[in-house]
């Protein structure tokens, strides 16, 4: 029977986690290790200026107080699972998608990622919409993936970062491999005034932009296409590195 160890960047208490983990139930053993807050944007990031405190939710349930998707793996792995190597590690479904370069801000794909650093096959899964999300449904089609996976494997040194259409299963046109896209970031900055004067910053996305370019992750999922991007922790840019050959001299 397979093991899952779960986590996610939005919250412990989050429809998607639950989603997702109801949806995994029936293919084996699922360990929900989870942020006790909201951390979406959080990115890669580590706890090392403070401890941990873990708190038991249910059975198999569990949350980490001040902890990140990243913390959360870590503690499922080497604290409730006591070093048993999980068969898969998954994180999502996360409220809202993880497109293109928005892929190193996300919390959700970070968790997968530090899956996959342990050594653990892993997947980030994500819902491609803002409003209405049909979690029930979107967790089908993740679960579709995640039984692939654990029939097919996957290669090392690879995780899969995942976007599903806001669609009802027999709606979905298919799985689509797919490349990283891109688009043009149109971010600006809040000011506001606290009640005693001191100023105070919000930074918020004002535009998205994406480019619907044909083989994109964000082109896959805007026709009704599950994405399933390869992703690789070796960020070393090959290509580069013949181009930057004059440093050496």
């Amino acid at each position: 029977m397979p093991l899952i160890l779960l986590t996610n960047d939005d919250g412990y208490f989050s429809e998607g986690i639950r989603a997702l983990r109801e949806a995994l139930k029936p293919l084996g053993r699922v360990v929900v290790v989870a942020p006790d807050r909201n951390l979406s944007g959080v990115g890669h990031s580590l706890t090392f200026t403070m401890p941990l405190k873990l708190r038991k939710v249910e059975e198999d349930y569990y949350t980490v107080v001040d902890g990140t998707p990243a913390d959360c793996i870590h503690l499922g792995y080497y604290v409730i699972l006591e070093g048993k190597k999980p068969d898969l590690v998954c994180a999502g479904i996360n409220e809202g998608p993880n497109l293109g370069e928005d892929i190193t801000y996300s919390g959700t794909v970070s968790g997968a990622m530090e899956g996959r650093i342990l050594g653990i096959p892993s997947v980030a899964f994500s819902a491609f919409g803002r409003e209405d999300i049909m979690f029930s449904e979107i967790a089908k089609s993740c679960k579709k993936v995640v039984e692939k996976v654990l029939e097919g494997g996957m290669p090392e040194d690879t995780y899969l970062n995942v976007n599903v259409p806001n669609l009802r299963v027999e709606e979905i046109r298919g799985i689509k491999i797919t490349r990283q896209g891109k688009r043009k970031y149109k971010e600006k900055v809040f000011k506001y005034i606290a009640p005693y004067g001191e100023p105070l910053y919000w930074i918020a996305a004002e535009e998205f932009g994406w480019s619907p370019e044909e083989g994109t992750d964000y082109w896959a999922v805007l026709n009704g296409y599950i994405s399933v991007t390869p992703l690789q922790l070796d960020l070393t840019n090959y290509r580069a590195m013949e181009e930057i050959k004059f440093i050496e001299r």
